[in-house]
């Protein structure tokens, strides 16, 4: 059973953050509330409850490095945050089997050195990156050398979304969104986004080999899935001031399959029925187990794949066979 996105917070890295980061603000305090993110006896406690054979793919919490972080002091950061996950992962390997290497957008190019430090020395199996990089969407021509590296090393990107209250007003009236809204439905709306663009831009069709994790099964897509496939033919006649006549047309395969390249994770806080949804959209081959631990809930989340009625092999498949797949883990 491998939990593919849970998440860490390493002590080395709160460290080297409170030295580095002045606009933490109380974000690190907030989450180093957070017991289980940093205490290990905890953590290991938790996860002996759901049993032995419980394992989890550990990666840094939100916020993005790049909001908080200089690019040189978010380089910085990173090589520190995947040092002391790599370290984790060395001493509790029956625990974590893997690390996602952190990176910082904002500067490309260290980014790439770090990935490749991060994977072929500390043994990290892919990268996480988030749905925008300061405001910027993931399919403008500087991030390409990113997707690029990621598809020569052949592992998966985790992409997690990444929105404040401050971002976006849920009305124009208002300065910023109330209620938590930015969260419980600006972060799917954001995956969505960033998916969207990035098979519009015909990034699967330069690197079809391309693996790309999206946090919470997928954000709004299998649940629109009318609206973004047939809804989405007639691209561009509701625009006036740009012409998309030529997007469609130029990708290899019909728009909506391209979305279901994309692995959707289980990270659902238990939701039988979204799930239900995510599962029947990305398919047995495509998705992936995971609780976002210590921030959801394990045993709910395992209750709701309990509630999708999987068969043998699908269940082995989502709970262990295509994490190790595509992270190219020894089979457990």
């Amino acid at each position: 059973m491998i939990d593919i996105y849970t998440h860490i917070f390493p002590d080395k890295f709160y460290e080297e953050l409170n030295k580095t980061s002045p606009k933490l603000g109380n974000i690190g305090q907030r989450l180093r509330g957070v017991k289980p993110l940093f205490d290990l006896d905890i953590r290991f406690r938790d996860m002996d409850k759901i049993g032995p054979e419980y394992r989890q793919v550990i990666s840094l919490p939100n916020p993005p490095i790049e909001d908080i972080a200089s690019p040189a002091d978010g380089a910085h950061l990173a090589m520190v945050a995947n040092d002391a996950m790599a370290e984790l992962c060395a001493k509790h390997p029956d625990r974590f089997p893997a690390f996602v290497a952190a990176c910082c957008m904002t500067d490309v190019d260290a980014s790439l050195k770090e990935i490749d430090r991060a994977i072929n020395q500390l043994g990290a199996r892919g990268v996480q990156t988030f749905t925008n990089i300061k405001g910027k969407p993931l399919d403008l021509p500087e991030f390409e050398p990113f997707f690029a590296a990621m598809a020569k090393h052949d592992l998966p990107i985790w992409m997690h979304p990444a929105r404040t209250a401050e971002d976006f007003a849920d009305y124009t009236t208002e300065q910023k969104s109330r209620y938590e809204m930015w969260w419980c439905f600006g972060w799917p709306y954001e995956t969505s986004v960033a998916m969207s663009r990035i098979v519009f831009n015909g990034t699967y069709d330069r690197y079809p080999n391309l693996s790309i994790i999206t946090h919470h099964c997928g954000g709004m897509i299998p649940y629109y899935d009318g609206r973004v496939g047939p809804g989405l033919n007639v691209l561009g006649s509701r625009t006036m001031d740009e012409d998309y006549s030529g997007v469609l047309k130029g990708l290899k395969k019909p728009h909506l399959e391209y979305f279901k390249q994309f692995y959707g994770d289980t990270a659902m806080f238990g939701a039988s029925n979204g799930l239900h949804s995510g599962y029947k959209f990305f398919g047995a081959d495509h998705v992936v187990f995971s609780t976002d631990s210590p921030l959801g809930p394990v045993a709910e989340s395992l209750k709701a794949i309990d509630a999708l009625e999987l068969s043998p092999a699908d269940k082995k498949k989502v709970m262990s066979g295509n994490a190790e797949r595509i992270l190219k883990l020894k089979a457990s």
